[in-house]
Parts: structure tokens; sequence; C-alpha cells
């Protein structure tokens, strides 16, 4: 077999320093730094010397067992958050353990910043939460992608796409961030994977924005692609080597689902258009990381105050009294498929079948 070429165009043209200056003191805008700006400088001076010898991963280990190369480092975060993910699994496959539902509000309004004002579907989340805490032998992690507009220095980095490169450059987990020579840090997936293998069932509820899944769930969702056959042995690849992760896939990869086998609902819901299509979106999402939908009531569309003032939506929700038993039955489907999955009375009809057609 020929080795894959690796495509580049152009030559990576760093800043120069006038320029990662400028962006560096745009954080230290409040002329409050100002009593503190010698030591800012100090500051900017081993940031910029970060950055121009790209210190990406500044703290590193050995990999140790269970890696193809235990002396390979990699960096002490990644290693952390691998952990967090091996503890998971094991409570989350612990028959003893309460079955746990992850319930995400995908909305991003919060009345702690400009929207002044509860989102519509923090309220049904919350009607999600209240059914399924009620159920013996159940608990909560109940997911505010609102934190990413209302807290500060907590962020989602975006996916870099290196699935696109070759399946085996994707690690599980992500090992694009923390960045630290491009200040790319704070990378709020470092908690958020482990939460993911803790549960039982996933609940993801959310708003239509301009026809598609909210900006800040969004994200969330693009960092998961490594959860759908991304490589968790990093040291195969020597890091981030696209040749060699080209041709490892071309040797054949297993695409492992690391998320597989859990229970989900959808509820989207819109108040002109598009709640159709996204719940469709959501579903084939999930459908795709290997999760399985509860049941027909576990997969919901539809539109609050349809063409009605956005300043009495919370009125139309309040009337909607249908709208709070459909996500309750939703929550409870969800719970019910859990329990069939943990007790291993679920079987799928393609249990078994090997697809012809990874990704």
């Amino acid at each position: 077999m020929e080795k894959p070429g690796v495509r580049r165009e152009k030559e990576w043209v760093p800043l120069t320093k006038a320029q990662f200056r400028e962006r560096f003191f745009a954080r230290f805008h409040d002329p409050a730094f100002g009593k503190v700006m010698p030591e800012l400088e100090k500051v900017f001076e081993v940031a910029w010397d970060g950055y121009a010898a790209y210190r990406k991963s500044p703290l590193s280990a050995p990999a140790g067992p269970g890696f193809s190369d235990p002396a390979q480092k990699l960096p002490v975060e990644w290693l952390e958050t691998r952990r967090q993910i091996l503890a998971a699994a094991q409570r989350q496959k612990d028959p003893a353990a309460p079955s746990r539902i992850l319930i995400v509000n995908g909305s991003t309004r919060s009345e702690h910043t400009c929207p002044g004002e509860i989102s519509k579907t923090r309220r049904l989340a919350q009607a999600a939460q209240k059914a399924i805490a009620a159920l013996p032998g159940h608990e909560v992690d109940f997911l505010e992608i609102s934190e990413l507009a209302d807290e500060p220095l907590k962020v989602i980095h975006p996916c870099k796409a290196c699935v696109s490169t070759a399946m085996p450059l994707c690690n599980w987990p992500c090992s694009c961030y923390p960045n630290h020579a491009l200040g790319q840090v704070n990378d709020w997936m470092a908690e958020l994977y482990p939460r993911w293998v803790a549960a039982h069932g996933v609940f993801i509820l959310c708003p239509v924005n301009w026809y598609q899944a909210p900006a800040s769930l969004k994200l969330m969702m693009d960092r998961l692609v490594c959860a759908d056959g991304g490589n968790p042995d990093p040291t195969l690849t020597k890091g981030k080597n696209p040749a060699l992760a080209k041709q490892l896939e071309l040797r054949g990869w297993s695409y492992p689902k690391h998320l597989a086998g859990r229970a989900f609902a959808v509820v989207a819901h819109g108040d002109t258009a598009g709640p159709e299509n996204l719940r469709r979106i959501l579903v084939d999402w999930l459908t795709d990381m290997g999760l399985v939908q509860a049941g027909p009531a576990a997969a919901l569309d539809t539109f609050i105050g349809y063409y009605k003032p956005y300043a009495t939506s919370h009125a139309e929700l309040d009337a909607d009294t249908e709208l709070f038993m459909q996500v309750t039955n939703a929550a409870l489907s969800l719970a019910a498929m859990v329990g069939q999955l943990r007790s291993g009375d679920y079987r799928a009809p393609d249990a078994g079948l090997r697809n012809p057609r990874q990704k």
C-alpha cells in the first residue's frame, strides 16, 4: 500500500509580537489593571515566548501501562481527563449504582446575563428532572449549557476536524486542547466527557436558533465526534502525526463507539420554524454514536407561542400543560429504556450484524 499524502497549502505565519501584544492586553482593558501594568508586562513576555516557541503542552508525563508506547509523554491534562473517564465508565457499569440520567438544557439564555430572563428550555428540562428524580434508584446530572454565557473563563473550544485527516488522529478524549501556546485553555469538555460517560441515559432539550441547534450546544456536539470512532491511544500516532494516522486508518480501523449502548431522548422547540428538522438532526446524531432512542415518545418537536410576541412566550408555555406532560412522558420513557438496557432485557434488532460501511 502506498503511503497516503498529507495535503498542505502554505506555511504557518505566526502573529507578530505587536499583534500578539494587542490581543493579549485587550483582556485588560479595565483601567483598574493599570496599577499592575509592570507585572502584566512580565506576564506578556512569558506568554509571547510560549507562543513563539509553541509550547502547546508544557507539562507532560509518560503514558504508562495500557498504551502502545508506555514511555511516550502525553499532556498531563489529557491523562487526567482519561483517568476521570475510566473512573466514570467503571461507575456506569456497576450494577449496584443508581441509574444516572444526564439532562442537557441546551439553551444559552440565562437570566444572569443580557436576556435577563430564564429560558423556556430550562423550564422544560426542570420538568424532566423532576420526573426522573422522583423515581427510586435514579439520579440526575443537570447540565446547563448557559454556563458558557454566564460564567467567566469557561469555554468549549471549536472542533479542529482532525477526523477529516484520518480517524485515528482524533483522540478519545480530545487532545487538541488545552493549547497553552495559543491561550486555548479552560476547555469545559474536559469535565463534560466524564459526565457523558457516567450517564446511562441522556435527555437533550433545546430551542431552535436559525434552523439549527444553539451555537453553545453545537460546540459540545462537535467536540463529541471523538466519542464516535476516536483513538484512545495517542501513542499509536506519536501524538498528532497525520501521516501515521492515515496509514493506521488504511490498515483497518475499528471506529470504536465510546458512548454506545446508552439511551436517549430529545425535545426541540421553536416559535416559527425548524423544530422538526432539529429534532431529526439530534436523533440522527445520537443514533450514529450508538445511543438508543427510548421509544416514539422520546423524540419530540413542538412550537411554543407560534408566531406570537416573544414578550409573552413564557405565558404561552404556562398555558401549554400538555407539553409539560409530553416532556414528562419522554423522561419516563427514557428511564424505562435505561432499565431495559441495564437489565439486559433489551436486545437491538441489529445486534451482531456487521456494518460494511463504517463512517
